[in-house]
């Protein structure tokens, strides 16, 4: 069963930090570019960052520059993304998903449930 399952999100801060894990199960990420996505309450879905399967490059929105990070461990068949100085304009729900062709900027074949993150003090 093919599965993609996001974790580590919750309540933080405003400045704190959360690393969010994205797991596949029945199929290897390797060959597919990843990408986190978020959806805030009354607001359209916006991609927050990819990282490609071909040559590891990664790609962020301007709004989370310099301080998100994503990064892949194919060993663990794990993507995740380390959030640092998060602002309450960070609070949504992440998604991640994979895209077969391996670009960010193919369809994306599969998809998590998602995870709650909020920032607040």
């Amino acid at each position: 069963q093919v599965q993609l399952v996001e974790s580590g999100g919750g309540l933080v801060q405003p400045g704190g930090s959360l690393r969010l894990s994205c797991a596949a199960s029945g199929f290897t990420l390797d060959y597919y570019a990843i990408g986190w996505f978020r959806q805030a309450p009354g607001k359209e879905r916006e991609g927050v960052s990819c990282i490609s399967s071909s040559d590891g490059s990664t790609y962020y929105a301007d709004s989370v520059k310099g301080r998100f990070t994503i990064s892949r461990d194919n060993a663990k068949n794990t993507v995740y993304l380390q959030m640092n100085s998060l602002k309450p304009e960070d609070t949504a729900v992440y998604y991640c998903a994979a895209a077969g062709g391996g670009s960010c900027h193919d369809e994306y074949d599969y998809w998590g449930q998602g995870t709650q993150v909020t920032v607040s003090s």
